[in-house]
């Protein structure tokens, strides 16, 4: 693979296998190896459902594909807001509060979004009802997904079937790769009878 999606704090290995193909090729006056390219989402990061740190299945404050929506409705009824946001009438901060933050990134109609905050900073609107629209966004965007893997999951043959396809195929580019690197370091003792 030559395009690699990965979350920034994984650009140190992709450099490091730069270093490697690199070394290789050079030590072996080859091109058979390739340097992968990181490919970075727009946004790389997403706080945490409790607004610390990045959002992270170790710390516990994270949302995963698989959650079903009453899953989905726990955890977003207990992202943070604004703790400064004690009544509805009070004005609120969009800055540093979660909500709002997946809203920019996960909210299909932004207007709509950029009328919430400006809402929200003058006050008049809750965080449940914050919270509502937000649970609204992710649900059209995660219960397709949800749905699809629940599926995938219930036809074990089906699944078995796709991965053991997808290993042959790995296999075969991978035996194709180590073939052409020892090739290249003339290593190839292929015995043949």
């Amino acid at each position: 693979a030559n395009l690699i999606p990965v979350g920034e704090d994984q650009e140190p290995m992709i450099e490091q296998t730069h270093e490697i193909v690199r070394a290789f090729n050079r030590t072996y006056n080859t091109d058979v190896l390739v340097s992968p390219k990181a490919v970075f989402s727009e946004n790389t990061r997403l706080s945490g459902l409790d607004g610390k740190a990045k959002m992270s299945k170790s710390l516990g404050n994270a949302i995963f594909l698989k959650d079903d929506v009453k899953t989905l409705e726990k955890k977003v009824k207990k992202i943070y807001t604004d703790p400064g946001h004690l009544r509805i009438e009070d004005p609120g901060k969009v800055e540093g509060n979660t909500v709002f933050e997946y809203l920019s990134i996960f909210g299909s109609d932004q207007a709509k979004v950029e009328e919430l905050k400006a809402h929200y900073q003058r006050g008049g609107l809750g965080d449940g009802t914050v919270k509502k629209e937000l649970l609204e966004e992710l649900t059209a965007l995660l219960e397709p997904i949800s749905t699809k893997r629940r599926a995938y999951f219930e036809d074990k043959v089906m699944l078995h079937n796709v991965l053991s396809e997808g290993t042959r195929a790995a296999n075969a580019v991978a035996d194709e790769t180590l073939a052409l690197m020892k090739e290249a370091m003339h290593i190839n003792y292929g015995l043949s009878l």
